[in-house]
């Protein structure tokens, strides 16, 4: 297999995405590996690369299904619910403090009396 094609920033042609791309028009790579790169240049590094895949071969989407969307359900209120009281904090817990705000910043009263 030869080196893949390389091509500058905004230069590559017609028939190639990346994957965010591919998501705008509700396509997926769908299992082919990167056609092409895209190189955009700095000073004092090394260039960006973005990866690109021929939109000829990609396929659709795979739709939401029940059971993916009760997954997706109890992962979001797994990141809610905080390791220290156990209670749902109604946002997501930063990964910066690992617990609610009133157990990472207790008040004069303690977690209870801080919300």
């Amino acid at each position: 297999m030869g080196a893949l094609p390389v091509f500058r920033w905004r230069l590559a042609p017609d028939g190639y995405a990346t994957r965010r791309q591919l998501r705008a028009q509700g396509l997926r790579p769908g299992g082919q590996g990167v056609a092409a790169t895209l190189e955009r240049p700095r000073r004092r590094r090394g260039p960006l690369v973005a990866h690109l895949y021929r939109v000829d071969l990609a396929k659709p989407v795979r739709p939401m299904t029940p059971g993916r969307w009760a997954a997706l359900a109890a992962a979001n209120l797994a990141r809610r619910v905080c390791p220290a009281c156990r209670r749902d904090a109604g946002y997501v817990i930063p990964t910066s403090l690992g617990t609610c705000v009133p157990c990472a910043y207790p008040g004069p009263g303690g977690p209870e009396g801080s919300t």
